[in-house]
């Protein structure tokens, strides 16, 4: 499967901007084959979360949504974007997963939300998310949910190959979104697929750094961490094969004891 991470800088409060952005990134990746492409967390409204509740967009008539889908089937390449899903009551901080053929196969809504009560914006959701993709199964985690090395474990107990993790992580906690993607994906035997953003928002600065990381821990894509790009890269089910028959720590856990 070969994938495409966008990392790149959101213009606060301009879903029309960001939308152009979606489809413009959208045609690149398809011109590099890709079969699908990442988008950061909140890419549609940015991080704007004095005014998110009269930006935020409903998954039944939001313009993001339709877009996304729109493009991706007009490529015929799967998506996969950190947007806002608004309801009557509350407003949720989700990721989409989006088919070739422009169907919806899988939302997730960020379960670890940063505060308690999410900033004063958003409801936590409830449900971790796994869904399959050419071969491989993957789990979906938004930025925070990194911090929780049982929720990446409880995916990949639960069968995922690959973990996407869109996000908004901003300096000085750089060194930090280096070193737990890596330790994502070794303790998993897992891809992780890291994508960022770039720029100032809101008063954070995103520090960059999106990255593919394979199960042993070694970057097969990664991008600076102060400018927008589009990265490709090839994921082997097979290096994932190999690694979990050599070393199979799924079934070395001492469940017994803890």
């Amino acid at each position: 499967m070969r994938v495409a991470i966008s990392q790149k800088k959101c213009v606060p409060g301009s879903v029309n901007d960001n939308i152009q952005d979606y489809l413009d990134n959208v045609k690149k990746a398809k011109s590099q084959n890709a079969d699908l492409i990442v988008f950061p967390e909140l890419s549609d409204t940015g991080y704007d979360l004095e005014n998110m509740s009269s930006i935020a967009s409903s998954y039944e008539n939001g313009l993001p949504l339709s877009h996304l889908k729109q493009a991706a089937s007009a490529n015929e390449i799967a998506v996969i974007a950190g947007i806002t899903e608004k309801s009557a009551s509350h407003i949720y901080n989700s990721t989409v997963a989006i088919d070739k053929r422009g169907a919806v196969i899988a939302n997730y809504r960020k379960i670890h939300l940063y505060t308690p009560n999410g900033e004063g914006v958003f409801t936590p959701g409830n449900e971790p998310v796994l869904f399959d993709f050419m071969g491989f199964r993957i789990g979906l985690l938004i930025c925070y949910d990194l911090r929780f090395p049982e929720f990446a474990r409880y995916l990949a107990k639960k069968g995922a190959t690959v973990l996407i993790v869109p996000t908004a992580w901003p300096f000085p906690r750089v060194e930090h979104w280096n070193i737990l993607t890596k330790a994502r994906a070794i303790e998993n035997q897992c891809y992780v697929v890291g994508v960022n953003r770039v720029g100032t928002e809101c008063g954070f600065t995103f520090c960059g750094n999106s990255r593919i990381a394979d199960p042993h821990g070694v970057l097969v894509a990664s991008a600076s961490e102060d400018q927008e790009e589009l990265l490709v890269a090839d994921l082997d089910q097979s290096k994932i094969d190999f690694i979990r028959k050599r070393q199979p720590i799924f079934s070395h856990i001492r469940e017994d004891l803890f």
